[in-house]
């Protein structure tokens, strides 16, 4: 038998993912106030429009490699100008909520730059990962992470797990190869 939830309980664990989204001056207080406490942070971004199971998995990955995980999300400008005049598909508020109410994330922020490099020397994490489609040399912040003893780590990637690929498919209205009856 499955306990029943109550509108208050609802709210409040809605509440709780939002909390989690912060400014890079609050998120850099949070970062430094868990180092303190000899917590390890780790730190990875991206736009996850349309979060999909390849983003769920490296997250959760992320999250292994330390005892804090901060998530930097591209704005929407910043997708536009990546991804295209018919990207994001999600609003970056949106986004950012549902990464936040994942239980492998600590904090999510949005960053504007063309690049998270400014979020990174402001956070300082432990740990900087990246999905594995990067390689080590285009990795952003991997010379800074280092350079404070830092370590960068190149995540599994998830054969056929993209976002591009799933909006194809919608496009043009084939089904899902994974698609089961």
């Amino acid at each position: 038998m499955t306990a029943r939830r109550t509108s208050k309980q609802s709210a409040r664990e809605v509440t709780a993912a939002r909390t989690k989204v912060l400014s890079r001056a609050a998120a850099t207080r949070a970062v430094r106030a868990a180092k303190r406490r000899g917590l390890r942070v780790v730190f990875t971004n991206g736009c996850f429009d349309l979060l999909h199971v390849g983003h769920v998995r490296s997250l959760e990955q992320a999250r292994r490699l330390g005892d804090r995980l901060v998530v930097a999300v591209n704005t929407d400008a910043v997708v536009r100008r990546l991804k295209g005049a018919n990207r994001p598909i999600v609003p970056g508020r949106e986004r950012m909520e549902v990464l936040a109410a994942l239980a492998c994330v600590d904090w999510v922020l949005p960053f504007s730059d063309p690049t998270p490099l400014q979020t990174i020397r402001a956070l300082r994490p432990d740990v900087l990962a990246k999905g594995g489609d990067w390689t080590l040399d285009t990795i952003v912040g991997r010379e800074d992470v280092e350079s404070w003893g830092g370590r960068v780590v190149r995540l599994r990637e998830i054969p056929g797990a993209r976002t591009t690929a799933i909006v194809e498919r919608v496009q043009t209205k084939r089904p899902g190869a994974r698609r089961r009856r």
